[in-house]
């Protein structure tokens, strides 16, 4: 199907069926993660307390105190909720080696992504899962009353999406994961620190920008948004509030803005005043943690940005320039220089990174990067990238590995980094800088969670951070005798400690605020070294004498300063807690004190006889003249999908009866559909035009192998389809003699290959990107119907003349024969269905050129939130060389559009118009087309 195909049927669907358009598999496949592990997993299965946990056979360790945790604590978890008891499938994921977790309905699951990340809570990182996700569970539970019958979950899921604001879901987490437990994001000055900083600098924002985001600014985000409304309504409303809420949202479902309605019925305020209510009591006691938290001004080494800027983890390198990884709204993240007059130049752009890291010595930049398997995307590696700046050479020193947060020794020939296995084993290991080869294995016999190892400068000695259920701690050793822990556990967010002197620095927030701290490593007296107002990190120092750079954060982001080191008492704690209340009112102190210890059944887990799980009913609106209804089932695992459905044909006035199945567990993807349906056409006669109906059943058959490689900024792809079919025509009525009474597979045979770099928040498309699809079809097993049809597409996409802005030029032939003379399968020039036709299409020549207007952040009112505004060109050749040439394009125009969250609801509407002038050969008037499209 062609893009323009596609961009019609997308709107149609959208102006129509917005609604019902939302609970579509391939809508949802776009928030959770619908990837699959490869064949050689052997999966295993506990069953205890209501939780059915799948999880990888090597796991087996891990699954077992998951299992004795979960049915543990799920009654403190839901306990608010009036939620006791539940029952859901848990998919414990380790071939990931990005952290992450979520619940989700149809099918109805939780998964947790096993692999702890190198900064996160100063708690077991499992733990820190399965509170905050148990309490999904219980909004969902709470929601739908635990109910699996019949079949309801796409339904219901649709319906949480326009009833309850994504705010309200994670900020009711975070409130029950920092109340039940000793940590939790509410103890992170850090976490809430875009949120303090805007405040504090009278920066504004509407309850729409801090809810949806900014392609312009930092906005606090929904889940620190949502944690600190949640605790101020429950401060103010009591323990059981969100209860009445949530069943009073289940009691009257159908209605605008339930959840804003539900909580004006319960607290007198709606959404919108309660974002008011809770930013004034924000300004207040910040303002007063301010004014009792002494602070300095640490003036920028960086230039100046206008919209959002990070330049982290910076150090001075040998000239006294400033070595930094930048990442900002308008660009993706590069490593940079910056001189002594803040002019930047660039090095290397570098790919996806969970969070920003690099270490530097002796000419050497070494970092960590994700890379994915090329099928099973549920399986990805860390590795360790290398780039000398002297050559230029960019390398990579490990293939398919789990290493992260490598440090490189002074003399630049040694890196320590942390290296986790699939069970979750953690160690420090040491690696040739040049070659990669791994030369130490450090033990660690307590199999503690490690993080952010560092070298002292002679490389004798490590320091890094461990993590357990009792805190972060700061540990030394020698690689080989002595171990010492300089910092006992503790609940402070301790994280990237590095040599300074005699002594080791690193963050934590013992003033309430995340500031640089140094430990004498002889007396172990901890210091403050920084007084930033808003916070301090990543400290680095060229030598003993020199100042010390570090990242300041400010109200555009991580900037870049400098102080000298000077030793100052660390004050006192003015953390403001906003979520002391709820704790109070839970009252439970940390629901892991006494999490048992039992041995459960755990069996083979077999995906061959797990294949089918219904989980939804939902109606399926094809056009104003077909609708129906549609049976899904999908397995846990992601690897098999089925569709049983019927609909009916309004102006035929007869049923459809479909069913559909798609396979994923190889590397060829297979898909297959049955439909037994209903056919009408009109064709001419002597006698006039004559109608003529049959039935007929028709097989589709689709083989694809989907490949996909990234490396720095680059994603690569490629991608093979091969399709047939058989069609059996029955019931024939008033049909003329030479009509065919089946279709012998017909192939078509497509293979895509894309190229691609990553785009900024606001990049139109990729600055450098190359897409070249061939697709061949023809009937070689039907003799009865000859035609062949062979079609070319290729993309170009260029940097524009300013930053963000796109140049696509796009060349397409086709050459069809036969049954296939008047096929389209190339993008036509826009305007083309309502332009009269001169010539059978052979090729089209695309010109386009967009750019971003401005950014508005504009909120009008509950109706709209614009995000932005952006503009186009276009100058569209047709079969040139015949009917056109480069001086007159069959159509241009310009167009406008508009990115913006409508209702207050949480997809992205595309909304725009464009304007296409017509060739006067062709004697048509200028189109409008108004254009309508969404995305999550």
């Amino acid at each position: 199907m062609t893009q323009n195909k596609e961009l019609k049927q997308l709107i149609f669907k959208s102006i129509i069926i917005s609604t019902l358009s939302i609970i579509s598999h391939s809508a949802f496949a776009q928030v959770f993660g619908g990837e699959q592990n490869p064949l050689s997993v052997k999966w295993r299965q506990i069953n205890a307390s209501g939780f059915k946990i799948i999880f990888p056979s090597e796991f087996e360790k891990e699954a077992q105190r998951i299992a004795n945790t979960l049915g543990y604590i799920y009654p403190h978890v839901g306990g608010s909720l009036g939620r006791q008891k539940t029952t859901i499938p848990l998919i414990l994921q380790n071939r990931g080696v990005i952290a992450n977790g979520f619940v989700q309905l149809a099918p109805k699951k939780s998964e947790f992504y096993t692999t702890p990340p190198q900064q996160f809570d100063s708690q077991d990182w499992l733990n820190n899962l399965a509170v905050h996700e148990l309490r999904h569970v219980a909004q969902y539970d709470k929601l739908t009353g635990g109910k699996a019958y019949p079949f309801p979950e796409y339904v219901y899921f649709a319906w949480f999406g326009v009833s309850i604001p994504l705010w309200f879901f994670e900020g009711d987490a975070v409130t029950i994961e920092t109340a039940l437990t000793n940590a939790g994001r509410g103890r992170q000055p850090s976490w809430i620190m875009p949120y303090r900083t805007s405040l504090l600098e009278d920066k504004k924002f509407s309850y729409s920008k801090s809810s949806f985001g900014s392609e312009k600014d930092i906005t606090p985000g929904y889940y620190q948004l949502g944690y600190l409304m949640a605790s101020n309504i429950r401060k103010e409303f009591g323990k059981n509030i969100f209860d009445s809420l949530l069943t009073d949202i289940r009691k009257r479902p159908v209605r605008l803005y339930p959840f804003s309605n539900s909580l004006k019925k319960f607290t007198k305020m709606g959404t919108k005043k309660w974002y008011n209510h809770t930013t004034e009591i924000l300004k207040k006691e910040w303002t007063s943690q301010s004014e009792k938290s002494p602070t300095e001004n640490y003036p920028a080494l960086n230039s100046e940005s206008k919209f959002a800027t990070n330049y982290f983890l910076p150090v001075k390198i040998k000239d006294g320039r400033i070595l930094t990884l930048k990442q900002s709204k308008a660009e993706t993240a590069h490593f940079a220089i910056i001189d002594s007059t803040k002019n930047e130049t660039k090095l290397l752009r570098i790919g996806y990174q969970e969070q920003p890291w690099f270490s530097y010595a002796n000419g050497v930049i070494v970092w960590d990067e994700i890379r994915y398997d090329p099928r099973y995307r549920q399986r990805s590696y860390s590795v360790i990238c290398s780039y000398n700046l002297k050559t230029g050479k960019q390398k990579k020193l490990t293939t398919r590995s789990r290493i992260f947060s490598p440090s490189i020794s002074a003399d630049g020939k040694k890196i320590v980094a942390v290296k986790i296995d699939l069970s979750n084993k953690c160690n420090l290991i040491e690696l040739d800088a040049e070659t990669g080869a791994t030369l130490t294995t450090i033990p660690n016999p307590e199999n503690l969670i490690l993080q952010t190892p560092s070298y002292n400068p002679t490389a004798n000695l490590i320091t890094y951070i461990s993590v357990s259920e009792k805190g972060k701690a700061i540990w030394v050793t020698d690689k080989e005798e002595k171990t010492e822990q300089l910092i006992k556990e503790t609940q402070q967010q301790i994280s990237r400690p590095i040599y300074i002197n005699r002594g080791i620095a690193f963050n934590a927030h013992y003033n309430g605020i995340d500031n640089i701290y140094n430990i004498d490593t002889v007396s172990k007296k901890i210091t403050a070294l920084s007084a930033s107002k808003y916070g301090a990190f990543n400290p680095t120092q060229a030598d003993s004498t020199a100042a010390i750079v570090f990242n300041n954060y400010e109200l555009t982001g991580y900037q870049i300063s400098e102080m000298p080191l000077s030793p100052k008492p660390i004050g006192r704690n003015n953390f403001v807690y906003f979520d002391g209340a709820v704790q109070k009112q839970e009252n439970t102190g940390s629901v892991f004190n006494n999490i048992p210890d039992s041995t459960y059944i755990s069996k083979p887990y077999h995906a061959l006889t797990n294949l089918f799980n219904v989980h939804s009913i939902i109606p399926n609106i094809e056009n104003e003249y077909r609708g129906g209804l549609q049976l899904n089932s999908d397995n846990l695992l992601n690897t098999f999908s089925f569709f049983t459905g019927v609909d009916y044909y309004r102006d035929l006035n007869k049923f459809e009866y479909n069913a559909g199945f798609t396979l994923k567990s190889f590397y060829p993807i297979i898909r297959a559909t049955y439909r037994n349906r209903p056919r009408r056409i009109f064709y001419n006669a002597k006698s006039g035009i004559l109608q003529g109906d049959w039935r007929e059943n028709n097989i589709q058959l689709q083989a694809s192998v989907p490949i996909s490689l990234n490396a720095l900024n680059d994603t690569y792809s490629f991608s093979f389809n091969a399709l047939t079919s058989y069609t059996k025509r029955y019931d024939p009525v008033n049909l003329p003699k030479t009509f065919i009474n089946k279709l012998v597979f017909p192939m078509e045979y497509n293979f895509t290959f894309n190229h691609s770099t990553a785009q900024a928040p606001r990049d139109i498309a990729p600055k450098w990107a190359q897409i070249f699809r061939i697709s061949y079809m023809h009937q070689p097993f039907d003799d009865n119907l000859s035609g062949k049809l062979f079609a070319f597409e290729g993309f170009l996409y260029f940097p524009g003349l300013l930053k963000n802005h796109s140049f696509l030029a796009n060349f397409n032939y086709q050459n069809t024969s036969g049954i296939r003379k008047y096929d389209q399968e190339i993008n036509t020039v826009y305007g083309y269905s309502n332009i009269k036709a001169k010539s059978i299409l052979r090729n089209t020549l695309l010109f386009n050129y967009r750019f971003p207007i401005v950014f508005p952040d504009a909120e009008i009112g509950p109706l709209a939130y614009i995000r932005n505004l952006r503009a186009g060109m276009f100058c569209h050749y047709e079969n040139i060389g015949s009917d056109t040439n480069l001086a007159e394009p069959k159509t241009f125009g310009f167009e406008l559009r508009s990115s913006m969250n409508l209702l207050r609801y949480q997809p992205i509407f595309d909304v725009g118009a464009r304007y296409v002038f017509v060739n006067k050969v062709y004697n048509q008037n200028p189109i409008l087309e108004l254009i309508l499209n969404y995305s999550f």
